[in-house]
Formats: structure tokens, C-alpha cells, sequence
């Protein structure tokens, strides 16, 4: 275990190093910012924007804002950071493809397997780093400005979309192991969440499917129960730990 977390903790301080810790903290911690300010700011813009769409023929009605705007936001945000962390950490293991450092690694007598599950440690560490960065922000704004009470299901509905995060990750490392380039990643872990928003066009597989949690907002309204989406939890979580034990095997008889 002493060159596992060794290694994990190489990668970690590469990462800070090469300036995509900080990247993303920023990002996130942006996001986290924007959700309770968009929703502040939506009724001052309507207001502005009042008297032009009234010469237009069109009539803007008072917008009432609470903590429910605001996380919604947060929900239509969060698909863009999660993109803009794949695009940043999409080549951790491709890179090393190219260079060789990871020959030089693994002649040192380090495990591929532990490369493998280091590598996912970290990538999952930071996204969860991140997204609950971005939670806690927006969640402590929308306490200051509003009331957070009135969000019945958040959590259920916040861990559904961490999740989904978390499926990411693993096809991301998946892909690294199948592909050797950052494009082949790219467009095995997007083709993957395409194909899974395909399948909810067939009405018994849509909410078992990983897509179904980004749909989970509508659990802060009291619309849907947590226990709706159980059967995309379930297979969601089976599917990561697929991923990762999958990767292992293909790693191992990867020619490098």
C-alpha cells in the first residue's frame, strides 16, 4: 500500500503543480457563486428589460426568486463544470502513453493495478472535491438570502447528480485504459452519456438508466421521491465499480 498512496500522492501534487487543481477550485467555486447570483439578479434584469419588450407588445409580470431558483441554476450549471472536468483531466493517463513516464513507473515495480486505481482515486477525489465545493457555496449564499427549508429533497437530489459525476469519472477511466489518446476518451465517455440520454426514449428503461439522475431535480419540490430513482442508483453504482474492475484486466495486458 506504501507505492499505492506514494504514487497517488505523485499525482496529486502533479495536478496542483500543473495549475488544474486550482483551475478547477476556481471554476467550481465560480459556479457555487453564480447559482444564488443569477437568481438574485433575475428580477432587477426583467425590470431593465421591461420597457423594451413592453414596445415589443410583450408584458413582464413580477418574478418571485427564493432558494429554489437558485438551485435550480445550480442543477443547469453543474453539467458544465463536470464537462470542463473532463476536458481538464481527460488525458491523465493518455499522457503518460505518449511520454513514457509511466514505463519508467511501472519498471520501478509499481503494480498496474494500483496505477490504475491511483489514478481513479484522484480523479474521483477531485470531482467530489469539487461538486460538494460548489454545493456548499451555493448552499450557504441561498441560507443568507433565503431559506434552503423549502428545497424539500436536495439531498437525495444533490447526491443523484454527484453520482452521475461519479459514473463519469469511471468511463473517463475506462476509456484511458481502451483508448491511447485524450480524443479517444473524449468521445468514448460522451458517447457513453448520449447513448444513456438515447435510452430514455424507451419509457421502461428511463429511470433506471445513469441519465435518470440528472433528472433529480424535481425531487426539491416534493414531485418525485428519492425511491423513484433507486433503480438508477443501483445500476449507476454497479456500472462504476464495473468500469474499475474491468479497467484493471485491460491495463494489465495493455502494451505500452
Amino acid at each position: 500500500m506504501r507505492s499505492f498512496f506514494a504514487f497517488f500522492k505523485k499525482e496529486l501534487l502533479e495536478s496542483f503543480r500543473s495549475g488544474k487543481l486550482m483551475i478547477l477550485g476556481i471554476l467550481f467555486f465560480a459556479f457555487g457563486v453564480m447559482n444564488p447570483a443569477i437568481a438574485k439578479l433575475t428580477p432587477w434584469l426583467l425590470d431593465v428589460l421591461s420597457e423594451s419588450l413592453a414596445e415589443t407588445g410583450m408584458t413582464v409580470t413580477a418574478v418571485k426568486v427564493d432558494a429554489l431558483t437558485s438551485w435550480t441554476q445550480f442543477f443547469k450549471n453543474i453539467p458544465m463544470a463536470l464537462i470542463a472536468f473532463v476536458l481538464l483531466y481527460g488525458g491523465i493517463f493518455t499522457k503518460e502513453y505518449e511520454s513514457g513516464t509511466l514505463i519508467l513507473v511501472l519498471t520501478k515495480g509499481l503494480a498496474r493495478s494500483k496505477v490504475v486505481l491511483a489514478k481513479a482515486l484522484l480523479l474521483l477525489s477531485v470531482w467530489t472535491g469539487g461538486y460538494w465545493l460548489c454545493f456548499a457555496v451555493t448552499y450557504a449564499y441561498n441560507a443568507y438570502f433565503w431559506d434552503n427549508g423549502i428545497a424539500v429533497g436536495l439531498l437525495p437530489a444533490a447526491l443523484h447528480w454527484w453520482l452521475f459525476g461519479i459514473f463519469t469519472v469511471c468511463l473517463c477511466v475506462l476509456f484511458s485504459v481502451l483508448s491511447r489518446n485524450s480524443a479517444g476518451v473524449l468521445l468514448g465517455t460522451g458517447g457513453t452519456v448520449l447513448l444513456s440520454y438515447a435510452l430514455e426514449f424507451f419509457p421502461k428503461l428511463k429511470r433506471t438508466i445513469p441519465s435518470a439522475l440528472m433528472q433529480s431535480a424535481s425531487l426539491m419540490i416534493g414531485a418525485q421521491e428519492a425511491r423513484d430513482y433507486a433503480g438508477a442508483v443501483i445500476l449507476t453504482a454497479a456500472l462504476c465499480v464495473a468500469c474499475l474492475a474491468v479497467s484493471i484486466p485491460i491495463m494489465n495486458k495493455k502494451q505500452l
